[in-house]
């Protein structure tokens, strides 16, 4: 099962979970997209700009950063563990 963690930031995207556990193998973009058919249309929009991952949302698969190896097609193998995290601004 793939792990999943969510900043506590997403809980209202994804129905007050911060962890979730799926039977999944594949890339990102398809794990998610698999994520959105739990979560809904809300989880979708918040998630995905123009069938893309929005760049402010930084997912982490086995520790790893998916910007500096394969993007939505780092592979997530079914004993992953990714983390989902929405960047943070400030001043």
């Amino acid at each position: 099962m793939v792990k999943v963690n969510f900043s506590s930031a997403m809980q209202s995207i994804t129905k007050g979970n911060r962890e979730v556990e799926i039977d999944f193998q594949g890339g990102v973009g398809n794990l998610f997209s698999r994520l959105s058919d739990v979560f809904g249309e809300e989880f979708n929009r918040r998630i995905f700009e123009n069938g893309r991952i929005r760049r402010y949302i930084n997912v982490y698969v086995d520790g790893k950063d998916i910007r500096f190896s394969d993007g939505q097609q780092t592979l997530v193998r079914n004993d992953s563990v990714v983390d989902v995290v929405p960047a943070v601004s400030g001043g």
